[in-house]
C-alpha cells in the first residue's frame, strides 16, 4: 500500500469502556470480526472487514473514562512537524507524538474550534487496508460551529485547497488533496444542542442504510438524521449506545446532481 499524501485520512479508532459491547454493536451493524487484544498495547483490538484492517477499539486508559467518540486520523511522513503547525495555528496538542513500537507514530491534538483528532505517521501500519467497501471507512466531516477557526487552520496544517458548496441553506467547505477531496466541514446550526462540542463525524459504508439503521436502533443506538439519500449516496447519523456518534452510507444508492463548488 502506497504511502498515503499528508492530510489523508487513514484511520479511526474510539475507545468505549464496554469493550465487548461495542465489538457486539458494531459486529453486528457493519460486519467487522475483531483481532486479539494485546496487553502490551493497552489491549488495543483491530477490526477487520474481509481480513482488511479498517478501525480498532480500545479501553479507555486509567482517568480517560468519558464519553465514547470516534478519532479520525490524517497522515503525515512527520507527526513532530505536524505538532509544530497545529500549534503554530491555534490549535492545542494533546499528546506529543508518541511511537507505537514499529507500527508509526501518533499524535492527537484539538483544531481551534474544539474538535478533537490525531495525526499518525504510518511505520508497519499505514492506515486503512480497505476503504469505501461495506464495513470500512468512507468519508469524514469537521462538524464545527466557527468554521472562521477551523477552515483557516485545516488548510494551514495539511496541504489541502478548499471549495465552498453553493448553497445558501448549508454552510459547507471541502477539503481537497491532488484534486481528491478527503474531508468536508459542516457549520453547526441550532439544530445540535449548546453542549454538543466540535466534533469529526466518520462515515461507514454499508449494503444497505435502512437495513443497518434498523439494526443498530434495535442495538441501542439513536438514529439522529435520516436515513436519506443524496448524489453521495444514501446516509444517515447515529450515536452508538455508548455515546459515540458516526454515520452510515450506501454509496450504490444515489439521488439527484451533486451540488455546484467553488474554489475558495
Amino acid at each position: 500500500m502506497a504511502v498515503q499524501p499528508e492530510g489523508t485520512p487513514c484511520w479511526a479508532d474510539a475507545m468505549f469502556s464496554d469493550l465487548e459491547g461495542a465489538k457486539n454493536f458494531y459486529g453486528e451493524v457493519l460486519g467487522w470480526t475483531f483481532g486479539e487484544s494485546t496487553s502490551e498495547y493497552g489491549n488495543y483490538t483491530q477490526a477487520y472487514t474481509n481480513g482488511k484492517a479498517v478501525a480498532a477499539v480500545v479501553p479507555p486508559m486509567p482517568g480517560q473514562e468519558g464519553q465514547s467518540q470516534w478519532c479520525l486520523y490524517f497522515a503525515s511522513p512527520d507527526a513532530a512537524a505536524a505538532a509544530a503547525r497545529i500549534r503554530e495555528n491555534g490549535g492545542e496538542v494533546l499528546m506529543e507524538p508518541m511511537q507505537v513500537g514499529e507500527f508509526g507514530t501518533m499524535c492527537l491534538a484539538r483544531e481551534p474550534s474544539g474538535a478533537v483528532f490525531g495525526v499518525w505517521q504510518g511505520g508497519v501500519h499505514e492506515g486503512f487496508e480497505a476503504t469505501a467497501v461495506p464495513g470500512a471507512y468512507c468519508w469524514a466531516e469537521v462538524f464545527t460551529r466557527e468554521p472562521e477557526k477551523t477552515d483557516p487552520f485545516l488548510t494551514a496544517v495539511f496541504p489541502y485547497t478548499a471549495r465552498q458548496l453553493e448553497d445558501d441553506n448549508v454552510d459547507f467547505r471541502m477539503f481537497d488533496l491532488d484534486g481528491n477531496t478527503v474531508l468536508g466541514r459542516m457549520r453547526m446550526t441550532d439544530d445540535f444542542p449548546p453542549e454538543v462540542p466540535s466534533y469529526i463525524n466518520v462515515y461507514f459504508t454499508v449494503d444497505n442504510c435502512d437495513e443497518a439503521v434498523a439494526k443498530a436502533t434495535k442495538l441501542g443506538a439513536v438514529l439522529r438524521f435520516g436515513p436519506m439519500s443524496s448524489p453521495f449516496g444514501r446516509f444517515a447519523a447515529l450515536t452508538d449506545p455508548q455515546g459515540a456518534n458516526f454515520s452510515v452510507i450506501d454509496i450504490t444508492t444515489t439521488e439527484g446532481e451533486p451540488p455546484q463548488a467553488k474554489d475558495v
